[in-house]
């Protein structure tokens, strides 16, 4: 009994998390899984977190896709998802034999650079058309397998793509969708994900999906200004919370 207990509280506080994670994401389309990093590697360890936070990821992107897939551009979703899922495979199957450490160092620092950058491009009117998102979708892919989330990274590609707000975040949940399921499956098959981590984070996704849903009145309401400063406030966030993780 003493050892449920024990289980309960930590699993309170990081489904609680969840709630708060689920309206954010559900708003400006990633930051779930950032948020959640840190809880779960504290209780649980990064080896136990990375499955969990692909099953969580699972369901929440599964949740923004049911709330706006009228605003989904299927077209970008599929030729992303034709060079990300291979890639997510080979990523998950590099970190199960490689410490991952340098590369989480590299993804936070280029989350913080992709403010500076990300506002250059909307000066330049900088876009993207179908082909360039197949590469951005193999290479996002790749470090998808390795790290735990890489959703603020392909903020400033659909965004130049032309994709704003709902269109943006169902479109996006959409091609993470189909990444994390590679992912999720992978993982499965090398048996890191088991019994406990899909119960953990199927118990997660539970409060995730209910703040996603909750989010969605405030993305129809939200300036479209103030939606990209608070995107670019979870990048800043975002890219020093995994760079502290990484820090030995």
């Amino acid at each position: 009994m003493q050892n449920i207990m024990i289980d309960l509280v930590p699993m309170l506080i990081i489904c609680g998390v969840g709630l708060g994670a689920g309206v954010l994401g559900g708003v400006i389309g990633f930051g779930t899984t950032i948020l959640l990093m840190p809880p779960l590697v504290h209780f649980y360890g990064p080896m136990q977190a990375v499955p969990v936070i692909a099953l969580v990821a699972i369901v929440a992107n599964l949740t923004r896709v049911a709330l706006w897939w009228r605003s989904v551009d299927w077209r970008v979703t599929a030729v992303y998802a034709a060079t990300s899922v291979p890639a997510v495979i080979l990523g998950a199957n590099t970190l199960v034999q490689f410490n991952p450490r340098a590369i989480e160092l590299i993804l936070g620092s280029f989350l913080l650079l992709m403010i500076p950058i990300r506002r250059w491009l909307r000066r330049q009117n900088f876009t993207l058309c179908l082909p360039h998102m197949a590469i951005v979708g193999a290479a996002i892919g790749y470090l998808t397998g390795i790290v735990a989330s890489t959703g603020a990274i392909n903020t400033p590609f659909f965004l130049a793509y032309g994709l704003l707000k709902g269109a943006y975040i169902g479109t996006e949940a959409a091609a993470s969708l189909a990444m994390f399921l590679a992912k999720g499956a992978t993982f499965h098959q090398l048996g890191v994900l088991d019994n406990r981590a899909i119960l953990q984070g199927l118990l997660i996704g539970i409060f995730v999906l209910v703040g996603s849903t909750l989010s969605k009145r405030l993305v129809l309401k939200l300036p479209e200004e103030r939606f990209l400063q608070l995107m670019e406030g979870v990048m800043l966030v975002s890219g020093l919370s995994i760079l502290w993780m990484a820090w030995p």
